[in-house]
């Protein structure tokens, strides 16, 4: 059962958790703004990897972002096996793109 659907909810809490899922809106939205902005940089670095020869994935540069990305992680309490997930989930993405480049270029 939905807190909106249910009158035992004082409206002092439907307000609060209205104004938390805004918030949650307003963080996802930024989240997606900054992957497609994170995306775009990648695909910068997959045609300049294709161009000059360079493989699509650079092992050594990914256990550096992991190591990195869980630091930032436990300075931000957030799990740093979640951020090393999703980092992990990003990464293999774009090793994707960068592979699709390198075919289009005819590597």
């Amino acid at each position: 059962m939905t807190t909106s659907n249910n009158p035992a909810v004082d409206e002092s809490v439907r307000a609060e958790l209205g104004r938390l899922r805004d918030s949650i809106d307003n963080i996802d939205a930024a989240v997606v703004h900054m992957l497609a902005e994170r995306f775009k940089c990648t695909q910068q670095v997959g045609h300049l990897k294709a161009n000059h020869h360079l493989p699509p994935s650079d092992p050594q540069r990914e256990v550096q972002q992991i190591a990195r990305l869980r630091g930032l992680a436990e300075s931000a309490k957030l799990d740093p096996a979640f951020a090393e997930k999703f980092l992990n989930f990003i990464i293999a993405e774009v090793i994707q793109h960068h592979v699709t480049i390198a075919d289009q270029n005819g590597e």
